[in-house]
């Protein structure tokens, strides 16, 4: 799951245009349906920060998860007063010092998760950290997406500060994705440095990601095409889950490692 090294530089600068302000309330209200209006949150695969403190801002004392230490470097520089908490780590290795109220996984970082069963190794993590009745609400990229939109194509994009080349690839029987980043990054000398990166991501299908849900012992409340309340369409390119923490009784509730 190696990937965001060189890219973390201009992360948010090719980001720009993701609507996280939008992303922020639908999850504010989602949670707040649930009664959740406050208290710990985590921010699973959080990257640079970006929804990590809008969250924050909405009330909520935030923890930040991500594998890229370059991610997490950028977060903590625009984290200067120190009051989220950023910590590194694999999501399939988490470990967090008690529960929280609510986990949000948003920008398809569970596509990351190449095998089903580290899929569900991830939601009964997510599960372990949730206090009772806590909620767990993550994002995935369809199939459809990454068949009919990503598909073999490359995109490009070229801005004063970087560029990057984007080389799609996805393989339909095994489902998964794959994108070759070029990226072209501007150092103080005025010179660019180059930098290559290869990432992964796989396709589940709906069906599966409730049966993962299932075994990681969660209770599926909804699911949405993505940034809405509809079901999802058979076009949908991103859909959201919304599942609920069951089985504690206020007893300690680990997994094995």
């Amino acid at each position: 799951m190696d990937a965001y090294t060189g890219f973390a530089e201009v992360y948010d600068l090719f980001m720009d245009d993701v609507p996280y302000q939008e992303w922020c309330s639908y999850l504010v209200e989602i949670l707040r349906e649930q009664g959740i209006r406050d208290g710990l949150a985590l921010d699973l695969g959080c990257g640079t920060g970006k929804l990590t403190r809008l969250l924050a801002e909405k009330g909520y004392d935030m923890i930040g998860v991500d594998a890229s230490a370059e991610m997490l470097e950028i977060a903590a520089q625009k984290n200067p007063d120190g009051k989220i908490l950023y910590l590194q780590q694999d999501m399939r290795e988490l470990e967090l010092y008690g529960t929280v109220a609510a986990v949000v996984c948003i920008c398809d970082s569970m596509n990351y998760l190449l095998e089903y069963e580290e899929l569900v190794r991830v939601l009964r993590l997510a599960d372990n950290y949730l206090d009772p009745g806590g909620i767990l609400i993550f994002d995935m990229n369809t199939s459809y997406k990454y068949r009919e939109i990503l598909g073999e194509q490359t995109i490009a994009e070229n801005r004063e500060e970087g560029s990057f080349i984007w080389d799609n690839y996805y393989d339909e029987e095994q489902q998964i994705n794959e994108y070759d980043l070029t990226l072209f990054i501007r150092e103080e000398n005025g010179y660019y440095r180059k930098y290559e990166e290869t990432h992964f991501q796989r396709a589940y299908e709906i069906e599966a990601v409730k049966k993962a849900v299932h075994e990681a012992g969660m209770q599926l409340l909804s699911v949405y095409d993505a940034w809405t309340r509809s079901a999802p369409k058979e076009d949908s390119e991103r859909v959201c889950f919304v599942a609920k923490e069951i089985k504690k009784k206020g007893a300690d509730n680990r997994i094995d490692s």
